[in-house]
C-alpha cells in the first residue's frame, strides 16, 4: 500500500525505504518515503511522478549520475512506464535529468562549471527583474510566505524547493513575461546546484549555508519592502554571487602559473645575454 503524506517516515529513519523494486538488469531502486508519499498525495497521476522523481532527486535520494529506469520507478510508485517516461522528459527539460540513447535517463551530474554557468544567468537577469518588481510596487506577502515556508522545511529537498518559489516572487512582479519565462527554467537547475552544495559541505560549520543564505534573503526582501530598488538588486547580486564564490571557486590555471614563473627566468636571461 502506498504511504500517505502524514505517515511517511523522515529520509533519515531507518524505515523510510520499503523494499526494493528489482530491474531486468538487476539494479534496484528503493522504494523511498518520498517517492510513495508524493505520488499518493497528488491528483494527477503524471504530475505525481513527476514531483516525485523531482524531490528524491533534491533530497539525495536518487544522486547524480544514477540511472533512472522506467521499469524500476514504475514499480515503486504503482503506475504504469507512460507516466514515468513523461515525468522523465520533463525533467530533462528542466534540466534535472539527462538522456542519451545509449545510457537512457541519469540523474544531472553538477561539475564546477554547470553550475557557474547556472548562477551566472540568474546573476545577468534576476537582479533586474527584482529591481524592477519594486519599482512596480509588487506585493511581497508571498514572499513572505515562502520565507516562512522555508525556516520549517523538514529536509533539504523542501527547503530548495521553497527557497525556488521565494526566489520567483523576487522577480514575479517584474512587468516582462519573457523574462519571468526565463528565470523559471533556471529554478529547478537552481534547486539541484543548492542541495548538492548543502549535502557536501563540511560538517564543522557554524552557521549551515542555507542559515546564512536565509539571513540574505530576509535582507532582500527587507530592502523590497522598504521600496529601494537599487539596494535591493545589490544585495540580491551579492547573494547569488557569494553563494558561487563560496561553493563554486574558479580554480587558477596552472598554465597561468607555469607561463608566470617562466618570465622572471627568461626576462633573467635576456638581461645576461
Amino acid at each position: 500500500m502506498m504511504m500517505t503524506p502524514e505517515a511517511t517516515p523522515s529520509a533519515s529513519s531507518p524505515s523510510a525505504s520499503s523494499p526494493s523494486a528489482s530491474s531486468a538488469g538487476g539494479t534496484a531502486v528503493p522504494g523511498s518515503a518520498f517517492l510513495t508519499a508524493a505520488a499518493g498525495a497528488l491528483p494527477s497521476r503524471t504530475v505525481a511522478v513527476l514531483e516525485a522523481i523531482k524531490h528524491a532527486i533534491l533530497a539525495g535520494e536518487l544522486k547524480p549520475g544514477r540511472a533512472l529506469v522506467e521499469t524500476d520507478l514504475a514499480n515503486v510508485l504503482g503506475v504504469s512506464k507512460t507516466p514515468v517516461r513523461e515525468a522523465l522528459k520533463t525533467l530533462a527539460g528542466a534540466g534535472l535529468v539527462t538522456m542519451s540513447p545509449y545510457r537512457g535517463a541519469v540523474v544531472r551530474v553538477v561539475n564546477d562549471e554547470a553550475a557557474r554557468h547556472v548562477y551566472d544567468a540568474r546573476l545577468l537577469l534576476e537582479p533586474e527583474a527584482l529591481r524592477r518588481a519594486v519599482t512596480a510596487g509588487h506585493d511581497w506577502n508571498a514572499a513572505n510566505a515562502a520565507l516562512a515556508s522555508a525556516h520549517r522545511a523538514r529536509d533539504q529537498a523542501e527547503r530548495s524547493l521553497v527557497n525556488r518559489d521565494f526566489h520567483r516572487e523576487l522577480y514575479r512582479g517584474c512587468g516582462n513575461p519573457l523574462l519571468v519565462g526565463m528565470l523559471d527554467d533556471l529554478r529547478d537547475q537552481t534547486a539541484l546546484v543548492s542541495a548538492v552544495a548543502w549535502r557536501h559541505e563540511p560538517d564543522w560549520l557554524e552557521v549551515p549555508s542555507w542559515e546564512r543564505e536565509a539571513a540574505e534573503h530576509r535582507a532582500v526582501l527587507l530592502a523590497a519592502e522598504e521600496g529601494d530598488a537599487q539596494r535591493a538588486a545589490d544585495l540580491l547580486r551579492g547573494h547569488i554571487t557569494s553563494f558561487v564564490e563560496r561553493n563554486f571557486p574558479t580554480r587558477p590555471d596552472p598554465r597561468a602559473r607555469t607561463q608566470e614563473a617562466q618570465e622572471p627566468q627568461e626576462a633573467q636571461e635576456s638581461q645576461q645575454a
